[in-house]
């Protein structure tokens, strides 16, 4: 049976790859990807043959991966971090429907929970919500609800999509409603550009977190109760005695 991989290629650089998805991509003949995921590969595979869509075309560009791959090539759909959280992995399984004949395998990757919780310390510790403040597939509304739940279960919380230039105050507005819940003094951190050239990494409080800029390549992480400072990295102990 032909197949398609769904690679999860991590938050932009090469080492921070699997080493099973680096092997994957090697046996690749076409990749498939957004054009600026696409562009971050072409160093490290420069032989193979690469398709592109731009932002909203991610329906064309599943079946796009399934063609290719019904054809008898041997093809894979790459997706920044991890293929399954805000990934295409689902996307790739709903269209999947449509070629029977196709198999699917889904290869995991590092997501930016994870590549900016290291950037900054140990920011994600202990129990943590991820939450995408786009509305573009889900209502404002549901955001809210969802934002307004983990921070009463002081989870800590890491937010993706923060900001755009139509969605400008939407950061603010998750900073309020999370005040409802958390300290002023909670300890918050900022990274940009995971893994990538210009990468940086800040640490903030919530109350300096509503009042801070930041754009669609941030990742925005909120502490818990137990979040604190140590050699000015962000660290939610996990609760071991010491």
């Amino acid at each position: 049976m032909n197949k398609v991989y769904v690679i999860g290629m991590g938050p932009g650089a090469y080492e921070q790859m699997t080493v099973k998805a680096v092997r994957t991509l090697e046996k690749c003949d076409v990749i498939v990807g957004y054009t600026v995921y696409i562009e971050l590969l072409k160093e490290y595979f420069p032989d193979k043959r690469y398709l592109t869509t731009s932002m909203r075309q991610e329906a064309a560009r599943c079946r796009m991966a399934f063609e290719e791959a019904a054809k008898g090539a041997v093809t894979a759909m790459v997706c920044s971090g991890d293929a399954g959280i805000y990934g295409m992995a689902g996307l790739m399984y709903e269209i999947g429907e449509e070629y029977p004949e196709v198999a699917i395998e889904v290869i995991p990757g590092v997501t930016a929970a994870l590549g900016g919780s290291a950037v900054l310390g140990a920011a994600v510790g202990h129990d943590v919500s991820l939450i995408s403040l786009s509305d573009l597939l889900t209502p404002w509304e549901l955001i809210e609800e969802r934002l307004r739940c983990a921070a009463k279960a002081d989870f800590v919380i890491c937010l993706y999509n923060p900001s755009s230039r139509k969605r400008s105050t939407y950061l603010a507005k998750a900073c309020e409603i999370m005040l409802e819940y958390k300290a002023e003094d909670t300890v918050c951190g900022i990274v940009k550009n995971i893994a990538r050239e210009g990468e940086t990494m800040q640490t903030l409080t919530l109350k300096e977190l509503k009042e801070t800029t930041v754009d669609m390549f941030s990742t925005v992480f909120i502490g818990n109760k137990q979040t604190k400072v140590i050699r000015e990295k962000m660290v939610t102990p996990r609760g071991y005695r010491i």
